[in-house]
């Protein structure tokens, strides 16, 4: 039987330039601050729920 390989592991190369990229995103500003997150997950699932807010897919 064949293994798939795994697709949720990356090499340490593939790694180190994820973590690039998400470090310059947020250096220019870029990203959503934790709490309006939190508050917004707490909604799911109650009357209040609401869809992901367009600007933080931009």
């Amino acid at each position: 039987m064949k293994v798939e390989p795994d697709i949720f592991r990356m090499s340490a190369q593939a790694q180190a330039e994820s973590d690039r990229r998400a470090l310059a995103d947020i250096a220019a500003g870029k990203g959503v601050p934790h709490e309006l997150v939190r508050e917004w997950l707490l909604k799911w699932g109650t009357p209040e729920e609401t869809p992901i807010p367009p600007e933080w897919l931009a």
